[in-house]
């Protein structure tokens, strides 16, 4: 079987990526940019006023001129008059361009203003350019601002938006197809007969896979049936780019979503991962590029299979590259009974050494659904090793 790491890599490499689109700025959040943005301009594109005071020439300074006389105020965003001369000054405002003449800025607490004259504070410290955001100091014209792969978030967005892009080429969002399989799955609604159970994983699926700002998605629930789990199956690959099913996968007789699959052109990639939980995990592609994830029915199996791999892996469908575990130190001992890796549930909370460091305390075992409320995600844990309290584990969060 293939550890965790091998399993994430093989599914890494039959990946094809996802067309890409344009999309206009105001509606790019979230999505993942496929082309390279330049600053069309100087950034910033003036000697640019770092804070409310007078401008004045250092010069003047330097020669001991400690009073200006105030000749106009120059605000963000109006075209600047130049300095009447070295004894002069200009009021000027925060993004306000540098008046010509000038070439430093003295805040407004370093000076005392009285009759139309500035007089500097003893404190005042006047050098060439302080307070002053050189013009092309953070880019230059031309310059790189970002490149493909990036995740279009505020920040990004407010640099395109500064190079004066309105419309950006960004990767398609995935449709994903959430298909639970099940005689025993009732609705949330209904009172199960003492043989059923209501049905939760798919709405688990969606509202994490939500969660990580994937919208387009579908969901469908059918019966332990090969020719019904056919026709279902059939139609969602024919509509979808990722398929993610719970259920259904494992060694039993009415297991029968990896057959199917193959008779659909679903390769298999891998079946089973030596991990707990979540060791019959399926993945499949077809030849045009469609990605079926098959995860094991049990809740926690469910939704730990699908934050260590499906989300990686809508990640690299985009063009963007997977957020990685953080690492928290252990609460308590621990020790594998197993050959294989385990993914323990963990609350991460502050406490310890130094005070508010976060530590991870191991919730329940493997199957305790319910037990997975308020929990942070769950640490990975290689076989073959005992983990001493403090040891710093991968975690992955929800």
């Amino acid at each position: 079987m293939l550890t965790p790491a091998e399993a994430e890599a093989a599914i890494a490499a039959r990946l094809a990526l996802l067309p890409a689109e344009p999309c206009a700025l105001e509606r790019a959040a979230g999505r993942v940019l496929r082309e390279a943005v330049h600053a069309d301009l100087d950034q910033p594109p003036f000697d640019r006023v770092a804070m409310d005071g007078i401008a004045i020439a250092a010069a003047a300074y330097a020669r001991g001129a400690r009073a200006f006389r105030i000749t106009g105020i120059v605000a963000a965003g109006a075209e600047p008059a130049a300095l009447a001369g070295p004894d002069t000054c200009l009021e000027v405002m925060t993004g306000a361009v540098l008046p010509p003449g000038a070439d430093a800025v003295v805040p407004v607490e370093d000076i005392e203003t009285r009759d139309g004259i500035a007089t500097l504070g003893a404190g005042a410290r006047v050098a060439p350019f302080v307070n002053v955001h050189r013009r092309a100091s953070d880019a230059r014209s031309g310059a790189l601002l970002l490149g493909p792969g990036a995740v279009l978030r505020g920040p990004e967005l407010a640099i395109a938006a500064s190079a004066g892009a309105t419309l950006l080429l960004v990767s398609r969002e995935p449709r994903i197809a959430i298909v639970s399989t099940g005689d025993e799955l009732v609705p949330p609604g209904t009172r199960p007969a003492p043989w059923q159970v209501r049905r939760s994983n798919a709405y688990g699926i969606a509202a994490a896979l939500r969660g990580h700002g994937y919208q387009s998605l579908e969901d469908a629930h059918v019966p332990d049936d090969p020719a019904a789990i056919r026709a279902v199956l059939e139609a969602t690959l024919l509509s979808h780019d990722v398929l993610v099913l719970s259920g259904g996968v494992s060694a039993g007789r009415f297991d029968h979503v990896p057959a199917v699959l193959a008779g659909l052109g679903v390769e298999c990639v891998f079946h089973k991962v030596a991990q707990r939980p979540g060791k019959p995990l399926w993945f499949g592609v077809r030849s045009d590029g469609r990605a079926v994830f098959a995860l094991p029915g049990n809740p926690v199996s469910t939704l730990v299979c699908l934050t260590r791999y499906v989300v990686p892996a809508l990640a690299r469908l985009r063009g963007a590259r997977p957020t990685g575990p953080v690492f928290a130190p252990l609460a308590a001992a621990w020790e594998s009974k197993h050959a294989l890796t385990a993914f323990l549930p963990v609350d991460r909370r502050p406490e310890g050494d130094p005070p508010g460091a976060l530590i991870a305390h191991p919730t329940h075992g493997s199957g305790d659904f319910i037990a997975l409320a308020g929990t942070t995600g769950f640490v990975e844990l290689a076989p073959g090793r005992r983990w001493e309290p403090g040891s710093l584990a991968p975690l992955y969060t929800w």
